[in-house]
């Protein structure tokens, strides 16, 4: 439902109303001829020096992420609630957290308070993510439709937003609305490059809809040792199986020996192994595969991104990736429990019955 207020589109749910800019919102505010407009009185809380000492505490550095949220808390409070700048720190350090709850309140709390386009982005932005997380990442139809009005107001402030046009999609397909799905993805690729690490996946996304609504693995490219490069969404049509692990990791060489024969036994099968280090030294990597054979796929995550965007936060831990992409299990150390060769084998099966029944429809349009 639209209805002007004042100049201003209301976009609801049942938490919170953003308000949407209607003209262009980029387009400089009329000010009478030869006035400049009159700038807003700083908050008083600024001026406060315990405020002052808070925010420094919070601002340094090397702290362990549950000390800095309770530090910009504690400014925040004494900014009795409204720092705008303290509320984006904290939603920050919740959403690493996991605390998706108290990551949509505090959003709703930023978008009450902030008055500058960027900081009613962020919070209608986060406001829609930490929602999408919701029920272990399977949110509730609830959640979802508040989750798209927070994206609709996030994208009438920033219409070209990649992370918001990619999520706005999956929650439109999620709630069954594919056409508008399919809109939304499509203005995402106009929105990006050929190089896009995601554009493979919008593409499947706008071909089947129903693909952005399955938890889908991290989109990668990467480089091997061999200096091949490689992307999942490139390997469609076969199952990925992700390794993290270093040479300094006990339980990562215990697990050695059952990836170097899941890697032997599922040989020219649809199957990608892929063991990604996060080792620092470069020669340690390199001469240690070298001296244990691991001839599969091998890749160094020097920066540690790719660790980052699977939640690799300990080690050994590896991800089972089927055919279309979704995410089918994580595993985390090793020992008989944590074996992936039972979920291998069951996509891997999947995977094959999948070719023949393509090959075989290719094969009746052939003769038609």
């Amino acid at each position: 439902m639209k209805a002007a207020v004042a100049g201003l589109l209301m976009c609801c749910s049942a938490l919170v109303c953003y308000p949407v800019v209607a003209q262009d919102a980029t387009a400089p505010v009329a000010v009478p001829l030869g006035k400049s407009p009159d700038p807003a009185p700083a908050p008083a809380y600024l001026s406060d020096p315990k405020f002052q000492e808070a925010l420094e505490k919070a601002k340094e550095k090397r702290l362990p992420e549950d000390e800095r949220l309770a530090r910009w808390k504690h400014a925040d409070k004494i900014a009795k609630n409204q720092c705008v700048e303290c509320l984006r720190q904290i939603i920050t350090l919740q959403m690493k957290g996991a605390q998706w709850k108290d990551a949509v309140n505090s959003a709703v709390q930023m978008d009450a308070i902030a008055t500058e386009r960027k900081d009613k982005y962020f919070a209608a932005m986060e406001h829609g993510q930490a929602l999408m997380h919701g029920n272990g990442d399977r949110p509730k139809d609830k959640d979802l439709k508040e989750a798209q009005t927070a994206f609709d107001a996030a994208l009438q402030l920033s219409p070209k937003s990649k992370p918001v046009l990619y999520s706005d999609g999956r929650v439109l397909a999620m709630l069954g609305r594919d056409d508008e799905a399919k809109a939304i993805f499509q203005r995402y690729l106009d929105a990006v490059g050929l190089a896009d690490t995601y554009r493979t996946r919008v593409e499947h996304f706008i071909e089947n809809p129903k693909l952005a609504t399955v938890q889908m693995a991290p989109a990668f490219t990467l480089t091997t040792s061999e200096g091949e490069q490689i992307s999942l969404d490139d390997m469609g049509g076969k199952v990925v199986f992700l390794d993290f692990w270093a040479t300094w990791c006990g339980p990562c060489k215990e697990s050695l020996p059952a990836i170097k024969k899941i890697a032997k036994d599922f040989a020219g099968q649809p199957l990608v192994v892929v063991s990604i280090s996060v080792d620092r030294d470069d020669v340690a990597w390199k001469t240690f595969i070298e001296k244990n054979q691991m001839t599969w796929t091998q890749y160094r995550d020097a920066n540690g991104a790719l660790a980052n965007a699977y939640g690799a936060q300990s080690i050994p831990r590896t991800f089972m990736i089927d055919m279309d992409g979704a995410l089918q299990s994580v595993k985390v150390g090793w020992g008989q429990d944590s074996d992936p060769e039972s979920d291998v084998r069951r996509l891997v099966k999947k995977a094959v019955e999948a070719e023949k029944k393509k090959a075989k429809e290719s094969e009746k349009v052939g003769t038609n």
